[in-house]
């Protein structure tokens, strides 16, 4: 998991968000199969004064690209500054608009400091088809948890949480307040645009996912831009005519696609070829021989040399496929 908290890495040339070009640039170096983090520089503001905080999602529902969580906190004396910011939910604004407050918000980062943790197709398609239940709720709990944290660790001196809520708020917001006992929390539907921080937090979020998206690279090779996958929703035409053309009728689709959502498990039916798994039993332990017992087949293996281990392709081994007959 890549992770930031606006401190310098070696390891990738963009490590600061300062601008929308920095954004697209932290987002595109880094492996978009794994979760990305990132907590902007915290302003002395936020450490020397009372803070709210909100946490906002974008991305919950489409059947293509990341989820993304965001925070946003702000001294409780400077707050006054999101209503300039022109602070609303980030569904009820255009993209232009959206990317307009972003910047001013990069702009007053002496006042007001953000985060977002971008949560890959493959992370959650891993997630919701583990054996061990892990569901899409928990996954968003779990990441708004990680950003609240992030912001008290920074040194910022939070209050108030305010949080859009995930299921029943009441149920949430008791879940939360047995982690964090000492602050005041808010949970609520429609938080972000009830609460200007919750809608600072959920327009971080958004523009995050709108630029992730436009940087996607496609590991499996495939040239295709943004405009020809669309929003990712499951009722856009574009989108739509994307799960057809790009569907393998092998292997099924590229890591853009959350292949455990059911629009694209409905989709590979209609399109791709029926294949099975046999699953590998394990073996019982009463039938395996004693751990210091020696093989019988060992005294006829050539030892002078050392075996060569062939490794497997990244493309098969991100997908779990081993081989089965020998060419």
């Amino acid at each position: 998991m890549a992770e930031c908290d606006g401190k310098s890495s070696p390891k990738f040339k963009t490590n600061v968000i300062k601008s929308l070009d920095t954004l697209e640039s932290y987002i595109s170096e880094r492996d978009n199969s794994e979760d990305v983090f990132y907590l902007s520089p915290v302003p002395d503001l936020c450490k020397e004064y009372p803070c709210i905080l909100g946490i906002d999602e974008a991305g919950r529902g489409p059947v293509l690209g990341p989820m993304v969580y965001g925070t946003s906190f702000c001294p409780i004396n400077e707050q006054m500054i999101l209503h300039k910011l022109e602070c609303a939910d980030s569904k009820q604004l255009n993209e232009e608009k959206r990317d307009d407050i972003f910047k001013n918000m990069l702009e007053n980062s002496d006042k007001i400091a953000w985060g977002i943790e971008v949560i890959s197709p493959n992370s959650i398609c891993n997630s919701m088809l583990s054996r061990s239940k892990y569901s899409l709720n928990q996954v968003s709990m779990d990441a708004a948890i990680k950003l609240i944290r992030a912001a008290i660790d920074s040194g910022a001196k939070i209050q108030h949480i305010f949080v859009d809520t995930v299921g029943k708020p009441e149920k949430y917001q008791a879940y939360l307040k047995t982690i964090f006992p000492s602050y005041e929390i808010t949970v609520a539907k429609k938080a972000d645009s009830t609460y200007p921080i919750v809608s600072a937090a959920s327009i971080c979020a958004k523009v995050s996912r709108d630029h992730a998206l436009r940087v996607w690279e496609f590991t499996e090779g495939l040239e295709i831009k943004s405009e020809e996958f669309g929003s990712g929703y499951p009722g856009d035409p574009v989108t739509k005519k994307f799960l057809v053309d790009s569907c393998d009728l092998v292997f099924g689709y590229p890591q853009l696609v959350r292949f455990s959502w059911s629009t694209a498990e409905n989709a590979l039916k209609d399109t791709a070829y029926h294949v099975e798994f046999e699953e590998i039993e394990k073996q019982d332990k009463k039938d395996a021989p004693p751990a210091n017992n020696t093989s019988i087949t060992s005294f006829f293996k050539m030892t002078s040399k050392p075996s060569i281990v062939k490794k497997e392709h990244e493309f098969f081994a991100r997908r779990c496929l081993t081989r089965k007959v020998e060419f």
